[in-house]
């Protein structure tokens, strides 16, 4: 089937609202270098990974303890030939208490085997999700992407999530 979204789950011996708070921390498991508000709704943040990928993203669900989604507002990347694949996709986490645990389904809506970015994006957002956001719920410790030194270019981006979020 080429039509389905990545989507990857764990389960975890902590609380949906642990769960919940480290999803948030975007800081904490995916890049160091987020620029923007994380945490709250209708808030939009840039991700960039050296000049590989740069993507604008909105907070449009914020449950507690229970789901979060992000809209891909834009997105680009350098190493395949339609660089606005993720444009329009949503990133969704939902959050279930199972017992005494709790389950992350992590779903990429968009992000499907027909992509030319697929076998790269699919690879990545496992590491991330199922290794960085995992470490980080259940050590405190997640392996985000370091933050990246550009002349002037942390600046420019602050600039530019400022006046996305007026």
């Amino acid at each position: 089937m080429t039509n389905r979204n990545f989507t990857t789950t764990f389960t975890v011996d902590q609380t949906p609202e642990t769960v919940f708070d480290a999803i948030n921390n975007v800081r904490g498991w995916w890049s160091q270098a987020e620029e923007g508000d994380t945490d709250k709704l209708g808030a939009v943040f840039y991700h960039h990974y050296r000049d590989v990928h740069r993507c604008t993203l909105k907070i449009t669900e914020l449950a507690p303890g229970k789901k979060v989604v992000w809209r891909v507002l834009h997105n680009d990347f350098n190493f395949i030939k339609d660089k606005t694949e993720w444009n329009g996709a949503d990133v969704i986490f939902d959050i279930t208490k199972k017992g005494d645990k709790t389950e992350v389904r992590f779903t990429h809506a968009g992000l499907v085997p027909a992509c030319e970015c697929y076998d790269v994006c699919s690879n990545a957002w496992g590491q991330y999700i199922n290794g960085s956001l995992r470490k980080l719920i259940t050590t405190g410790k997640g392996e985000p992407d370091p933050v990246e030194e550009h002349a002037g270019h942390q600046e420019e981006v602050a600039a530019k999530v400022r006046e996305m979020n007026r």
